[in-house]
């Protein structure tokens, strides 16, 4: 699974003094770990049984890249606010963190690649307005899992709606 790989990465940087990764991937386990939690807090309303809610509260791979996902989008916001407060030096780092967790992603879709599944999707639905919006956007977020951001989603689904 994604998540042993990346605690295996983390031990092995924590061997080899890489303290950039040691950091970033420390950080991103906090976060799987804090997703379990409250995953679990959710499951033992339903779930009586120790065992299985522990089983049950593990992330499999496609939460746990939504988790890295997640981690990105909050870097590149930050790389956002640091350019614009003229602090280059922070949204470098940021970028190298995001160089980090992308590691770990699926390999990312083109833009053009993106443009042709929202097409796709719009024709398999027949949805042209935009009141179609968010039906679309679901779909094509479960066809590119993880392989593209919601805000690409957006606006490709507006271009091609006539929206943008």
């Amino acid at each position: 699974m994604l998540k042993e790989k990346i605690q295996k990465d983390l031990n092995e940087a924590l061997k080899s003094g890489d303290s950039q990764k040691r950091l970033v991937l420390g950080m991103v386990v906090t976060e799987f770990k804090n997703r379990e939690i409250a995953k679990r807090t959710q499951l033992a309303k339903t779930i009586s049984d120790i065992g299985e809610l522990e089983k049950q509260s593990q992330l499999n791979d496609e939460e746990t890249i939504e988790v890295l996902a997640r981690e990105v989008k909050k870097r590149k916001e930050a790389i956002e606010q640091f350019v614009t407060g003229n602090r280059q030096d922070l949204a470098e780092r940021e970028k190298t963190e995001i160089g980090i967790i992308s590691d770990y992603l699926p390999q990312q879709l083109s833009e053009e690649e993106v443009e042709k599944i929202v097409k796709t999707t719009i024709s398999e639905l027949g949805a042209v307005t935009q009141k179609d919006f968010g039906k679309i956007v679901g779909l094509v977020m479960k066809r590119t899992k993880g392989q593209t951001d919601a805000a690409t989603i957006s606006r490709l689904i507006k271009k091609v709606l006539g929206n943008d």
